[in-house]
């Protein structure tokens, strides 16, 4: 059964109108050596018989576990109003709204967004949100590098693998140095990164919590890095900040993040939130799209796109960045999720995070062979350092019904037997004691 919706007539058609006899055509500029002889594909089926196949092929995937991986993505309880408020059909599209002042409501929505995560971080400005993470990671080393005119970035290892293998591949052509600096037992090295520092560096990147889950407050090293004239980007988790020292209370001049933990669910890899904010000064350097609030002819309260920096909307060779959107629908869900739980909510559930992963630790490290790694404080994520490779638990334990962690040997050298850990408000007491019992089987 074939999916093409053209005729043979219609494709005669288009053909004719665009000067040329046939579809072989179009790709006569491609050498025959590179084009694909022919095409392995099994007969085509109905719609009913896709759907069957699709299903036996899902039916394979490991579901239902008890999810205690983290590494930067979090099984979080997302209230029901979230979806019920962000399926209206004036919010639905998952794209950027275009001819945007004659949707006040959207802007409107944005807008609160950024007041949001102003307030988290500590900062002053945000903007319309980005695509992801690691996108707002490499947007801020790019600030960084425009703002001080200067093109090496020190980065701490304790940032997130997943953005510094972005931050590395994007920067890849534009000639920007980096020198990364080992973490100490799961903690920032202090002094290799005050040694690093000299007057051609633009920023220092710090994570915090940072992959390993230490919890750490920098705001000596940032002292440090703006007497060198540098910026300071923190990378922060946002559950965090219910209890954590915001980025602005340390004197981070750029903070990014993860927005996926603010009421959106885990999807593989997407689609996510990037965040961003930042001191004023940099207002101007920062990419994307801004919301502002302003006042019509008749004095009512209106919102519009005060900042838009991207190659469409200004020259090219002025433009901060070519991030072409903002993740409107999935910081919309963030703002309302935040909206709904409150200042005093998040507190809590970032306390309960905390407490459900202490409880964790306490438990598990009554496990015969297992060593929780404790030289620094934590919030809801830790190391564990087991008698046997991790990567073997872990398939021992999905057979268990749990997803038990992170294993960190593929990515960092000498730590084959080390798991990453992660608690949230979601698991329970009991589940954590299931977990204990069945590593201790497996070990």
């Amino acid at each position: 059964m074939s999916y093409v919706p053209h005729t043979q007539e219609e494709i005669g058609q288009m053909l004719k109108i665009i000067g040329i006899s046939s579809v072989e055509e179009l790709f006569k500029d491609i050498p025959k050596s590179l084009r694909a002889k022919s095409f392995d594909l099994p007969p085509g089926m109905s719609e009913f018989e896709v759907t069957g196949r699709l299903k036996k092929l899902a039916a394979k995937n490991a579901t239902g576990l008890v999810n205690f991986v983290g590494a930067g993505f979090y099984d979080h309880f997302i209230p029901a109003a979230v979806d019920a408020l962000v399926s209206r059909s004036e919010f639905y599209t998952a794209y950027t709204p275009y001819q945007p002042e004659c949707s006040q409501g959207w802007l409107q929505a944005i807008y609160e967004y950024q007041t949001i995560i102003c307030e988290l971080t500590g900062l002053d400005v945000s903007n319309a949100s980005l695509y992801d993470g690691g996108t707002a990671l490499y947007e801020a080393a790019m600030m960084a590098v425009r703002s001080t005119g200067r093109n090496k970035i020190i980065v701490d290892s304790g940032v997130n693998l997943i953005y510094r293998t972005m931050l590395y591949s994007y920067t890849s052509n534009l000639s920007v140095e980096f020198v990364e600096i080992p973490v100490v037992h799961g903690q920032s090295s202090r002094d290799e990164l005050v040694k690093h520092l000299d007057d051609k560096t633009a920023a220092v990147i710090m994570q915090n919590p940072n992959f390993f889950g230490a919890v750490d407050d920098h705001s000596d090293v940032v002292e440090k890095v703006h007497k060198f004239g540098a910026l300071a980007i923190a990378s922060v988790y946002p559950i965090s900040l219910g209890m954590l020292k915001s980025p602005g209370e340390m004197g981070f001049d750029i903070a990014t993040g993860e927005g996926q933990s603010l009421g959106i669910p885990l999807s593989f890899g997407g689609p996510y939130l990037g965040f961003m904010a930042a001191k004023q000064e940099l207002v101007r350097q920062m990419p994307g799209r801004i919301v502002g609030a302003t006042v019509d002819t008749d004095g009512k309260r209106g919102f519009v796109l005060t900042l838009q920096t991207r190659e469409q909307h200004i020259r090219r060779e002025k433009a901060t960045s070519n991030i072409c959107s903002n993740e409107a629908l999935c910081a919309l869900r963030a703002a309302i999720f935040v909206a709904l739980i409150g200042k005093e909510g998040l507190k809590e559930l970032a306390e309960h995070n905390y407490r459900n992963a202490e409880f964790a630790k306490d438990t598990l490290s009554k496990v015969s062979g297992v060593e929780v790694k404790r030289s620094s404080p934590t919030f809801n994520e830790f190391t564990i350092l087991l008698p046997r490779p991790a990567n073997e638990v872990v398939y021992r334990m999905i057979e268990k019904g749990f997803a038990p962690g992170f294993p960190l040997g593929k990515f960092y050298k000498g730590m084959d037997n080390y798991l990453l850990v992660a608690v949230t408000e979601k698991r329970t007491k009991e589940e954590i004691r299931k977990f204990s019992d069945s590593l201790e089987a497996v070990l």
